[in-house]
């Protein structure tokens, strides 16, 4: 699925050199954004220039064959990407969260989730998946069947799929007991897995969020690395979003970032009186640059401690930098006046784009529904009677 990787490729880990490379990679990303967005098609290019600079291991440690980038690190990089593309922002947001999880493991003495980051580096493999679209319960269902399972399943939003390698994915299993959702990850090539390209959206054009369908998948045993029941809240979530959200927000800040830029340089030559739109509008970005920065800091550089209180945090968090990168972009859609709402201008693009934030768990009613209930003692998604 991608070209060979070259024998001599030199992995620099110093937190300046992923810095300024994403820069660079960037600025030819930003050339290429007006062709994907208008198609729609999948950043392939932007995907093979990342995989020819190991980006897709950079946080892996160093030890185990990755560019040892801190969890800061890969939160600039995915905000610089989104500054000049917000689908392979996205998109490399995506992979890089299930990686980061099994760091976060790794680091914990789990050794399937060491092997698995040797596996990744040593390949520079790119993962897909679709945990946050499943949420508690999941779509698909397996079978057992003699060494494991066949699985039968559409995903849906599977952000990053033409370009990846592996799946990652949960479907669920009537257990004994009950529903239990069974997590794995497959490759895309394995027999009965299929991209079905239906990704055509307002925003995030680019990002290749296809569906991907498992028709009689076989899925050995040994391959379910978790296991939950069905419908509940689980401490698996304690992990995965004190993970996953802020590197996802950390595309759409980039983006905030662009716009508000592309503001100021067009009201620039306008009068005095818009100053106060600009001041609202730097507020907004301020608000956005804060929620994530901290929280960046409460992952801790994957040293946090799971508990659904920090879940609680995190999720506030980015419920209160989605309304901020949103007011952001709108604010700078406004100063940029008449030009911007025409298509191929940056600003249009980018006040598309930023509605995906919306979808990223937990939409904003949802959210204060989870934090609310966390905050009076009761499970955040059961009833408390």
């Amino acid at each position: 699925m991608n070209a060979p990787l070259p024998k001599n490729i030199e992995i620099t880990r110093s937190t300046s050199h992923w810095h300024d490379q994403a820069r660079s990679l960037g600025e030819e990303f930003a050339k290429r954004a007006p062709h994907y967005d208008r198609t729609g098609s999948f950043v392939s290019a932007n995907y093979g220039d990342l995989r020819q600079h190991r980006f897709f291991s950079a946080g892996i440690p160093a030890e185990l064959g990755g560019g040892g980038a801190t969890y800061a690190d890969l939160s600039h990089v995915i905000r610089e990407i989104g500054r000049h593309c917000g689908s392979t922002a996205l998109a490399f947001a995506m992979h890089t969260h299930p990686v980061a999880a099994n760091i976060y493991k790794h680091l914990r003495g789990e050794e399937a989730a060491t092997k698995t980051l040797l596996k990744l580096a040593k390949d520079e493999l790119i993962i897909a998946g679709t945990g946050a679209n499943d949420w508690l319960d999941s779509s698909g269902n397996a079978e057992p069947v003699d060494g494991g399972y066949l699985v039968n399943a559409r995903k849906r939003f599977v952000s990053g799929a033409p370009g990846a390698d592996l799946l990652v994915t949960s479907v669920t299993h009537a257990g004994t007991e009950g529903n239990e959702i069974l997590h794995f990850a497959i490759p895309f090539s394995a027999k009965g897995v299929s991209i079905v390209e239906t990704w055509n959206a307002l925003g995030m054009r680019a990002t290749g969020s296809h569906d991907v369908v498992l028709e009689n998948v076989f899925v050995p045993a040994e391959k379910i690395v978790g296991r939950r029941p069905a419908g509940v809240w689980h401490p698996m979530w304690n992990v995965i979003l004190p993970t996953a959200m802020p590197l996802i927000v950390s595309a759409y800040v980039g983006l905030a970032e662009a716009a508000a830029e592309l503001a100021i340089s067009a009201a620039r030559h306008k009068q005095a009186v818009l100053a106060p739109a600009v001041g609202d509008m730097l507020n907004a970005l301020t608000t956005a640059q804060l929620a994530l920065a901290d929280m960046v800091r409460l992952n801790d550089n994957h040293g946090f401690a799971p508990s659904t209180q920090l879940a609680s945090d995190i999720l506030a968090r980015k419920a209160i930098a989605a309304e901020a990168v949103k007011a952001t972009v709108e604010s700078a859609a406004e100063l940029v006046g008449g030009p911007g709402f025409f298509n191929g201008h940056p600003i249009e693009r980018m006040v598309r784009d930023v509605r995906a934030i919306h979808f990223h768990p937990l939409p904003l009613r949802r959210q204060q529904i989870f934090s609310g209930r966390v905050a009076l003692g009761f499970d955040p998604v059961s009833s408390p009677e």
